[in-house]
């Protein structure tokens, strides 16, 4: 059986079908995918690629499938912002900033560091789309600049 495949990505905000994808699995070069209303298709992308809400997958065959950001267990963390998202990111966690909060992956011991900090936290399922690295080059994993 032939699948559609994808072997680039647009920035458009709508597509004929979505696909709903966790942080984790937004980060991909070759994988099937199924989407929301149970197509398949082949993503074989020429290097691993972090996908965010808005883009797209563009198949051979003309559709454009949407990527929606799914719903994942996550902490809110509240207090004094600049303080915590400095932790945070010294322990190079993946964390989304808003004005008023920020959200990051659920983790035991990072939980334990904020409450000692003071943060106020809150255990949410939502959509989760980080801060990208520095310098445009999406993801980071590690000090290699």
């Amino acid at each position: 059986m032939d699948l559609p495949v994808s072997r680039s990505i647009i920035h458009t905000h709508h597509g004929e079908d979505r696909v709903t994808l966790s942080y984790d699995a937004r980060f991909l070069r070759r994988k099937v995918l199924t989407t929301d209303s149970g197509a398949r298709f082949l993503v074989d992308l020429e290097q691993t690629t972090s996908l965010d809400r808005g883009d797209a997958f563009a198949l051979d065959d003309g559709r454009r499938i949407e990527v929606v950001p799914a719903a994942e267990a996550l902490l809110d963390v509240r207090g004094d912002l600049t303080r915590l998202a400095w932790h945070i990111g010294n322990r190079h966690m993946p964390c989304q900033i808003e004005a008023n909060r920020l959200l990051i992956q659920r983790d035991h011991v990072i939980r334990a560091m904020l409450e000692t900090l003071g943060a106020t936290l809150a255990e949410v399922e939502e959509a989760f789309t980080p801060e990208g690295g520095a310098y445009g080059h999406g993801r980071t994993h590690s000090h290699g600049h």
